[in-house]
């Protein structure tokens, strides 16, 4: 219950005391992406990197050699609400996420959402999401990567479930490569433990890119989930 509570209000602090952050990066328009992106990356990075230590947890990353300059769209499995502060903390590229639209009534965190060049997707509205999607491969084109979770929902843990083909689609769409991400371990601080905040061993998996342009969708979709549960069951196996 301490670290839950710990978490709570440096969470809350933190994104007030972001504010003023905030209302600067709006003046920042103008400049470059690569370096506006940058600058908007930091003060979430910092966050993220602050608050998995306060959860008491070890992160351990590999592959992060294999990200390629440029903009990128990197596919991971979804075990946890952890997984997002996780990869904040462990990935220098700065990237948007494509998210539901149910965040955006979040206070201030809305903001952050829209400086980090997010899209949010309303699923009840197929027309509209559709625009969304191609709002994403819009923003990648001039330079933003994404991070996809298309499982569409959290498996807390268990088997890897099927993946949604959009976020894949995405980056045919922009010719980006993919860059497959396998997690593990996010779940064991939060949600296996009654929603109480324990620490972890997690291990972040970067795989090599994966070129999307010319294979089917489907089959590319396939792929990549296989890969990114090899990369979990080697990680469970050198455990």
């Amino acid at each position: 219950m301490f670290r839950l509570i710990i978490c709570f209000l440096y969470i809350s602090g933190y994104l007030i005391y972001s504010i003023p952050q905030l209302a600067r990066l709006k003046t920042l328009r103008h400049l470059p992406v690569q370096e506006r992106d940058k600058m908007a990356h930091a003060y979430p990075q910092h966050f993220s990197k602050t608050f998995m230590k306060l959860t008491g947890s070890k992160v351990s990353v590999a592959g992060l050699k294999l990200i390629p300059e440029g903009p990128v769209v990197f596919i991971a499995n979804h075990e946890s609400d952890i997984d997002i502060p996780v990869l904040l903390a462990a990935i220098d590229k700065p990237f948007g996420f494509v998210s539901k639209i149910e965040v955006k009534k979040v206070p201030i965190l809305s903001s952050w959402l829209d400086a980090l060049n997010c899209v949010l997707i309303d699923r009840k509205n197929r027309e509209q999401a559709v625009n969304n999607m191609k709002e994403a491969v819009e923003l990648i084109k001039e330079g933003h990567s994404f991070v996809i979770f298309p499982e569409g929902k959290r498996s807390m843990g268990g088997p890897v479930q099927a993946f949604k083909v959009g976020g894949f689609r995405l980056a045919q769409d922009a010719g980006v490569p993919i860059v497959p991400i396998a997690i593990k371990g996010t779940a064991d601080v939060f949600e296996k433990n009654g929603r109480l905040i324990k620490p972890a061993n997690i291990k972040v998996t970067i795989g090599h890119p994966i070129n999307p342009i010319h294979e089917d969708y489907k089959q590319l979709t396939d792929e990549v989930r296989q890969l990114i549960i090899k990369n979990l069951d080697d990680t469970s196996m050198a455990s």
